[in-house]
């Protein structure tokens, strides 16, 4: 696993979801890992009620949000 000391720049859904913002983040250069809460494997579905934290170094936050706004733009 990736060793960041993490900032939450966003707030997935599903693992998913999650898994695809941070894909989008390695590919423009950042490190990025998704948390999410699941008592260790034995409740999936707290990830889904708690959801899923995408987090990044605290160097690169503000450059991971931009591209995240970016992205939603986009995506309209």
């Amino acid at each position: 696993m990736d060793n960041i000391e993490g900032v939450t720049v966003a707030v997935a859904g599903s693992q998913i979801e999650a898994d695809l913002i941070v894909g989008m983040l390695r590919s423009n250069g950042l490190r990025a890992i998704a948390l999410a809460d699941a008592a260790g494997g034995l409740d999936p579905a707290l990830a889904v009620t708690d959801g899923v934290q995408v987090q990044v170094n605290p160097s690169d936050e503000e450059t991971a949000r931009a591209l995240l706004a970016d992205a939603e733009r986009n995506a309209e």
